[in-house]
């Protein structure tokens, strides 16, 4: 389907599952087939741009969307940015913001202390060795300005557990499609269906799309997510992402990235604002890949799609 510049939202279908269910794009970017175009081209000189078997779930495609910040109105490009795909510990993101949103309201505190119980603890090693951080243990007591910074920088799934309890999964869905992201729901926690509460034991597997979560990082990008507060906060925990091994690892050491990765079985993730001098944009990719396949691909279309940002930058007038 061709798509021309917008000036009003579009929407697009995807199939997720055995449900139809749409895709707009918010009328404040601007499509740039151009911009497509030449993404399509990265991800084809990948080997990129086809089915990918995930097992049990048959196949699947990439989700990616790049956001050019650098001119007047942001200009969305991507391939397939509107496919519905496990977004493994992306999701956690979701989760933060909620969390925000209700500190913000006064629900809760950040230093509100809260206690690590069993099922929700569920870490038996640490996502990111480094980190010297010890593991959550049952009747840990903890405030959730630490849950938050444990669930985004080292992407803890004890903390994850606990924090989607405090927040609440129709909360957090209520906040997603408040923004029109339908489709993207938090329907799981991290850890395996037996101990999920009642109600979500047979619910289907959480999943979002690249545009989704590339609009959510424009959100905080612009202070428009929930309130410049929760914007900056969530802007301050993904900027001390501690998994530098996938985007990250293509981007030039001038680069600040604001970023969350996610990785499990056959899928490899990560999503962020780059912000490199005049280089800024917003990347969002989902693959269906192994982490150990992943990794070198990830690094790859990073230095790409920086570099064909920075030429964008340089081939326009002054």
């Amino acid at each position: 389907m061709k798509k021309s510049v917008l000036l009003i939202a579009t929407t697009l279908f995807f199939r997720a599952g055995i449900a139809q269910a749409a895709v707009t794009i918010p009328p404040y970017y601007q499509v740039d087939e151009k911009l497509s175009a030449e993404l399509r081209k990265i991800v084809s000189d990948l080997e990129l741009d086809r089915d990918f078997d995930v097992g049990e779930d048959g196949k699947e495609r990439i989700s990616f969307a790049v956001i050019d910040l650098t001119g007047k109105q942001p200009r969305l490009g991507g391939v397939d940015y509107d496919n519905f795909i496990y977004p493994a510990s992306v999701y956690k993101m979701y989760v933060g913001a909620e969390i925000l949103r209700q500190v913000a309201q006064g629900k809760h505190s950040l230093y509100e202390p809260t206690v690590a119980k069993i099922p929700n603890v569920v870490d038996t090693a640490k996502e990111i060795e480094s980190d010297p951080r010890p593991l959550l243990r049952d009747g840990d007591k903890v405030t959730i300005n630490y849950l938050l910074d444990l669930m985004i920088t080292r992407s803890d799934n004890s903390a994850a557990n606990c924090l989607i309890d405090i927040a609440q999964r129709k909360n957090i869905d209520e906040l997603l499609h408040s923004y029109g992201w339908f489709g993207s729901e938090v329907t799981r926690k991290f850890l395996k269906r037996t101990f999920e509460d009642p109600g979500y034991e047979k619910i289907r597997g959480t999943e979002t799309c690249a545009l989704h979560a590339a609009d959510f990082m424009y959100k905080i990008q612009t202070n428009a997510l929930v309130s410049p507060w929760v914007s900056q906060q969530m802007r301050t925990l993904l900027g001390r992402q501690l998994d530098q091994s996938k985007l990250a690892a293509g981007l030039p050491r001038t680069a600040m990235f604001y970023h969350k990765t996610g990785w499990f079985s056959y899928w490899t993730n990560d999503v962020g604002i780059v912000e490199d001098g005049d280089v800024r944009y917003i990347i969002a990719c989902f693959m269906p890949i192994e982490e150990k396949a992943a990794l070198p691909k990830f690094k790859v279309l990073s230095e790409k799609v920086h570099q064909l940002i920075k030429s964008r930058i340089d081939a326009s007038p002054n």
